[in-house]
């Protein structure tokens, strides 16, 4: 038997699967908020109600912002196209299939690198394309096992990886099988997948038993595996090490980092391990050029030296509150929290900048998906269909 672990802010919450799987570990209460000292104003340029709500599992939903568009998906298959500067609805449909991810960028009906076509992953096994420009559908195509994660697409194809830790490439244009490649599954892991990266002519995915694997993107032959998480204690939860973040590649290095494990640096050809340290953390991080951005499982954002992993500055303020991966905007980081709050944090010291909350009547509205960032504006989704662009006020 084999169960997957659904993951609220920094707590883990076991789903009922598969015969059922349970438990009901401690959880560290969300840190209070002190006040900010003379805190930067924050103005609302849109809000827009999609009337679809998210659960605390559904961490791949992010808006994907392309030119002056923005599009937004849900888990009832609800797709839109809204006018990023405005937040008016261009366009919307309704596919009535289970959307588990997305959307991500495409490509096949366009000549321009990654246009044309918005990418989706479903509960039921398959991978959905539709058109940009109206939402129609382009192509479906079939794969093992549910799709948490967008697929994304390369110049060889639309690589795909399932829940069953299986690793599809699909024709960009028609989604017809080009070729697959499995990995061995824990019996008990998070309920949540890594996105593929490409890497030069290789294909680089973070599976659920820690390791991250590069295959030749062309017929998918396996080129190198490396270990990011050593399973460590007795019981299956203590041995969980899923490398659920996508992996970040900067100058032929590859950044990867899995649950109760390890942030590694990794040679993008041979795969050898160029330093390490100890983390855990399943949220995306982003990485200048100098210094990798992180949110760890307990809800510390940390800065570390790209070139060794050494901590710069860690921000440990938001302790236990669900904190999303960080985005970057300029000199800020920007991250937002499971009590509906985003947060502006100075890049060079981890500083508090400024601060918004999300809320309606009857309280607070939960946040689980990182910020996107557009020059100046933040656009940011709470957990009960809320979308919102911001500003800071110079």
């Amino acid at each position: 038997m084999r169960c997957r672990l659904g993951i609220i802010g920094a707590s883990i919450i076991l789903l009922v699967l598969s015969g059922g799987c349970s438990s009901t570990p401690d959880i560290d209460p969300p840190a209070k908020l002190e006040p900010l000292q003379s805190p930067t104003p924050v103005r609302v340029l849109w809000s827009q109600n999609l009337w679809s709500k998210l659960k605390g599992h559904d961490l791949r939903f992010a808006p994907l912002l392309h030119g002056d568009r923005l599009f937004v998906a849900d888990n009832k298959g609800q797709v839109r196209c809204l006018n990023a500067q405005t937040g008016r609805i261009v366009w919307e449909v309704k596919t009535d299939l289970r959307i588990a991810s997305g959307p991500s960028l495409g490509t096949g009906l366009s000549s321009e690198p990654g246009g044309g076509l918005l990418l989706f992953g479903t509960h039921d096994a398959e991978v959905l394309a539709l058109r940009m420009d109206d939402g129609a559908v382009a192509w479906r195509s079939t794969v093992s096992s549910e799709v948490l994660a967008p697929p994304r697409a390369t110049e060889y194809g639309v690589a795909v990886r399932t829940i069953d830790d299986k690793v599809f490439m699909l024709d960009a244009t028609t989604g017809k099988r080009l070729w697959v490649h499995a990995q061995n599954v824990p019996i008990l892991t998070l309920r949540g997948t890594s996105s593929p990266l490409l890497a030069g002519e290789k294909i680089v995915i973070g599976f659920a038993n820690g390791t991250l694997a590069a295959y030749n993107a062309r017929d998918g032959a396996l080129v190198w595996e490396t270990r990011v998480g050593v399973a460590q204690g007795r019981s299956e939860l203590e041995q969980m090490i899923d490398v659920d973040a996508d992996p970040v590649l900067v100058d032929g290095v590859i950044y990867a980092v899995s649950f109760q494990g390890r942030l590694v640096a990794v040679d993008q050809d041979s795969g050898r391990v160029l330093w390490s340290r100890e983390m855990s953390a399943y949220a995306d991080f982003v990485i200048d050029q100098d210094k990798i951005y992180i949110t760890d499982q307990a809800g510390h954002v940390w800065a570390l030296e790209r070139s060794t992993g050494t901590a710069l500055w860690k921000q440990d303020k938001l302790h236990g509150r669900g904190v999303t991966g960080p985005a970057a905007q300029g000199d800020f980081l920007i991250v937002a929290d499971s009590e509906g709050v985003v947060h502006w944090l100075a890049r060079d010291d981890g500083r508090f900048v400024a601060r918004y909350a999300l809320s309606e009547e009857s309280g607070s509205i939960p946040i689980s998906i990182t910020p996107v960032v557009s020059n100046d504006i933040v656009f940011v989704r709470g957990n009960k269909g809320n979308l919102e662009a911001l500003q800071l006020r110079k």
